[in-house]
């Protein structure tokens, strides 16, 4: 019986709605993520599995750096049980509205688009998540990052994020610019 609950709740998330390019904007700003990213940055956050409970929270201190071809960001993770973890992005840009990234963890290369005021960012990684024994694990998890600019020091993300094809749950993010 377990197994068809499961199964009904993948299925129904599975056709939830999620952002496109089709959608319309939400406001005639144009974001550019080496401007936005440039200098540093304060990110909250939370991961919430698809049955809506909260499963981790966590604040993110980022320093972007951008030299004119690649933009490097350098992200501190502190979360809510006192744990932390380092990720360090190199971004490319590669045509006026599209990037490619690299990451420890990622498998191959993350891809992006920007368009107006939203970006798009795709990519397979392995994750590194806190198991019941306490000791960390590595679980390979696919992430579909939607990001809209809210207003010139502010960023919010939400990131759809599936293993073996279906959802698991939402990372949401607001990024915050220091003055």
């Amino acid at each position: 019986m377990r197994f068809f609950a499961i199964c009904a709740i993948a299925l129904l998330t599975a056709c939830t709605g999620k952002p496109s390019f089709d959608d319309p904007p939400l406001s005639d700003r144009k974001l550019n993520l080496e401007e936005f990213f440039a200098g540093e940055l304060v990110a909250y956050g939370q991961f919430q599995d698809v049955l809506g409970t909260v499963r981790r929270s966590f604040v993110v201190t980022i320093n972007g750096d951008w030299d004119g071809e690649r933009l490097r960001l350098v992200e501190d993770f502190v979360y809510e049980d006192g744990s932390t973890e380092q990720r360090i992005w190199t971004l490319t840009k590669t045509g006026p509205d599209s990037w490619t990234g690299t990451a420890p963890g990622v498998i191959g290369a993350a891809t992006g688009i920007e368009q107006g005021d939203r970006f798009n960012w795709k990519y397979e990684i392995d994750l590194p998540v806190p198991s019941a024994t306490g000791e960390a694990e590595t679980l390979r998890v696919t992430f579909d990052d939607w990001m809209w600019l809210l207003a010139e020091d502010r960023l919010l993300n939400l990131a759809y994020v599936k293993r073996f094809g279906l959802d698991i749950g939402v990372v949401t993010i607001s990024f915050e610019k220091k003055v």
